[in-house]
């Protein structure tokens, strides 16, 4: 069975790490458009220009350029049998471009993974974070301005898939493997299989 999942959360409840152990425990790639972004900026590509110049100032990068981006990823050989999307769709209008994209193939998303995190807790992680990996651009200020960016984007979203009855909410905070054991139960109960090993 194929899995095409989404997994969403504030900016710091460990979405990235739980793709990974997620996507890998499922044998599909996790497709993070942040990885993208990154990769650009740093190899100072002209879309690596464009992105950092939106991200320095805690803004988001505009839909076009997005949707561009995961459709290209989403017709790739690897991402045929399923995908664990992180960082897209953050918009109602995302989310009927995904739907586009996935009907194309005639495939679905199968689930929404919703981390939940307490905001303040999720502010000192990303502090610690910012101190460790020497990210500058990482105030406390534009972390908050994320936080309340995200909410206000990302509701609309969670919003569309809970309509559908996807949304399986998995408490974001403790242990990296107590987390990613209950996503792991969540999405079973969601009827999402795992390969026994």
């Amino acid at each position: 069975m194929s899995a095409r999942l989404l997994i969403v959360g504030p900016p710091g409840a460990g979405k990235g790490t739980q793709a990974a152990v997620l996507a890998d425990a499922l044998g599909i790639p996790a497709i993070s458009t942040g990885d993208i972004f990154r990769a650009n900026i740093k190899e100072g590509t002209e879309l690596g220009q464009k992105v950092q110049a939106i991200v320095s100032s805690g803004g988001y990068v505009p839909d076009s350029l997005t949707n561009a981006i995961v459709q290209d990823r989403l017709h790739q050989a690897d991402a045929v049998n399923g995908f664990l999307l992180d960082g897209y769709p953050r918009t109602a209008d995302q989310v009927a471009e995904l739907d586009r994209i996935l009907a194309e193939t005639g495939s679905e998303l199968g689930a929404v993974v919703q981390l939940v995190a307490d905001p303040d807790e999720v502010v000192k992680r990303l502090l610690k974070r910012a101190a460790e990996q020497g990210r500058a651009d990482d105030t406390e200020e534009v972390i908050r301005h994320r936080q309340d960016v995200y909410h206000e984007q990302t509701e609309p979203v969670i919003a569309a898939y809970k309509d559908r009855g996807i949304v399986v909410e998995v408490d974001g905070l403790g242990e990296v493997d107590e987390v990613s054991e209950r996503v792991r139960a969540a999405l079973a109960e969601h009827g999402v299989r795992f390969p026994t090993s």
